[in-house]
């Protein structure tokens, strides 16, 4: 029930705060795999009531794994399996395509068909084959990769196009899309015009359906989302001081957690959700802390005369890593929860810091400065070489998408700062300009749906 208020209160307020971000892809879609999304047939009466062929396309060229053919380079436009010319697709270099149909279903109701078509198999078998079964020779479709409908309302077209695109990219890569998902980050306006400059803000990772949480006259920082989806925790100057609260997205309700002296910072929800690692200065140093949530009970983690910040933790819920500087420079450290044995993870370049960790466990991204450049970059978690993934400027805040393929992070374009997108393999980049305002503190949310 929250997430269809939710649904509605996107749909309300897209007008009012219309998306600001608009993702421009920058380097790596030649390289990927062509496929064909077919315009797909509407056999209604009147104007299509919503679009879901451009959407699909334009979320599997942002994943960096897809190159769509243009339209106007199609062979045919077919709408099932039946229409399809195989030989043409494989004679333009693609390997597959999806095809479907929209037609009305009742008062701003529409049943929305598609087909997952593996035209190399379609072409050697010439479509629907035989097969043996049982002994004895049976229609096969095993060249259609899948077959599914839906029946949705006319607003739903867009969040039905992401759950096609969700299911083509599982189909095709064996990883589950992550386009049903949202991005959180702070828009800081200029503070001659707006008596609230700092707008706490979520969108579709795409940067349609932007709503504002909240805003304020003093600065906002460090959204991070609770493991289900519904909460963001963030650090609040509102009251001349940092605070961190939980806020719901879905009712606005918001609770303060935290309201010591000094730092009060860098919240991240655990993986089970019950509770928050941050960074406090109550006790005269910056150190990690974890809190009990439903208590507000503190255990502190790290005691250290070097200052320890930025904490993340790793999937398992059993380490945390932080940034400190107890080496002389910042440098990544992780820390096991049980016994608290610290130890140092990086070691290239003249600093490493802000790290998280990838789903599977296997990478570690972080910010890393080498001869005086911050760029974005990844390790292996249990050690190995450092790969440096962007030639931005001044790149910070890496936040990781739930499935791994992507990372958005904040940087300086012409003067301004920005979002941009990188691929985990460092090939596909893009960028995310906003329109009014400086865009900074990403976090990308897990799996919404």
């Amino acid at each position: 029930m929250k997430k269809i208020v939710l649904a509605f209160i996107l749909m309300c307020t897209a007008s009012a705060a219309s998306a600001s971000l608009e993702i421009v892809i920058t380097e790596g879609v030649d390289s990927a795999r062509p496929i064909g999304i077919v315009p797909f047939k509407w056999q209604g009466q009147g104007a299509l009531p919503g679009e879901i062929t451009d959407v699909v396309m334009a979320d599997l060229r942002r994943s960096g794994k897809f190159n769509p053919v243009p339209v106007s380079a199609m062979p045919q436009f077919p709408s099932n399996d039946g229409e399809v010319n195989y030989a043409a697709w494989a004679n333009s270099g693609v390997d597959t395509i999806v095809v479907g149909t929209i037609s009305e279903d009742g008062v701003d109701r529409y049943r929305v068909s598609f087909e997952i078509i593996d035209v190399l198999r379609g072409q050697q078998t010439g479509g629907a084959s035989r097969a043996l079964q049982n002994g004895n020779l049976v229609a096969s479709n095993d060249h259609i990769i899948d077959t599914r409908q839906a029946v949705i309302n006319g607003a739903d077209f867009r969040q039905y196009a992401h759950r096609i695109s969700d299911v083509v990219y599982e189909k095709l890569t064996g990883t589950r899309g992550a386009f049903l998902t949202r991005i959180a980050y702070v828009i800081v306006r200029d503070r001659e015009r707006f008596d609230l400059p700092y707008q706490l803000v979520i969108a579709d990772y795409d940067g349609y359906n932007e709503t504002r949480l909240l805003s304020s006259p003093e600065p906002l920082m460090s959204p991070s989302w609770s493991p289900d989806g519904e909460k963001l925790a963030y650090v609040s100057f509102e009251n001349r001081r940092p605070q961190i609260f939980i806020q719901d997205i879905y009712t606005m309700e918001r609770t303060r957690m935290t309201d010591f002296p000094g730092i009060n910072g860098s919240p991240v929800f655990s993986p089970d959700g019950t509770q928050l690692a941050m960074v406090l200065s109550k006790d005269g140093n910056s150190e990690i802390y974890i809190m009990d949530i439903a208590t507000k009970s503190l255990r502190r983690i790290t005691r250290n005369r070097s200052i320890d910040t930025e904490p993340s933790w790793t999937p398992d819920g059993k380490s945390l890593v932080f940034t400190s500087e107890r080496g002389g420079k910042p440098q990544i450290y992780r820390v096991n929860l049980t016994t608290r044995k610290v130890r140092r993870v990086t070691f290239e370049g003249e600093m490493n810091l802000g790290a998280t960790i990838s789903p599977d466990s296997q990478q570690m991204v972080m910010v890393n400065r080498t001869r005086g450049d911050y760029h974005i970059a990844k390790q292996p978690l249990d050690g190995g070489a450092m790969q440096v993934l962007t030639r931005t400027f001044l790149d910070e805040s890496p936040s990781i998408a739930p499935n791994g393929s992507m990372i958005i992070y904040s940087t300086l374009h012409e003067g301004s700062q920005v979002l941009s997108l990188v691929s985990l393999d460092g090939r596909f980049k893009a960028r995310l300009p906003a329109t009014n305002g400086q865009v900074k503190s990403p976090s990308w949310s897990p799996y919404l749906f």
